[in-house]
């Protein structure tokens, strides 16, 4: 059992003494790849805030043509409809004069 617990001390001291060593090391490394991460995440930002923007105007593009779409179509079928009114009546009109 003494030399069980003896092993863990050897272990342990030498555990500390490579984190102390190490740990500026470990340090200097990991602060610019922490800069660099957060750079790449600030840019991956941008970019899905980019291809949001891109995505709204063109769903509001494909709105807007609906739209158009829908009041031409309407246009359309009022035209007709008082067209065929107006060769129905032999081409009087229905407004009345005061004249």
């Amino acid at each position: 059992m003494l030399e069980r617990n003896a092993d863990r001390l050897i272990v342990g001291t030498a555990l500390a003494f490579a984190a102390s060593t190490l740990w500026p090391i470990m340090k200097n490394t990991l602060k610019p790849l922490a800069a660099t991460g957060m750079q790449g995440a600030a840019g991956l930002t941008d970019r899905i805030q980019y291809a949001m923007q891109i995505t709204r105007d063109e769903i509001e593009d494909i709105v807007a043509e609906a739209q158009f779409e829908r009041m031409r179509k309407k246009l359309d079928q009022d035209i007709s409809a008082e067209s065929a009114t107006f060769e129905e009546t032999g081409g009087t009109l229905h407004a009345e004069s005061n004249d």
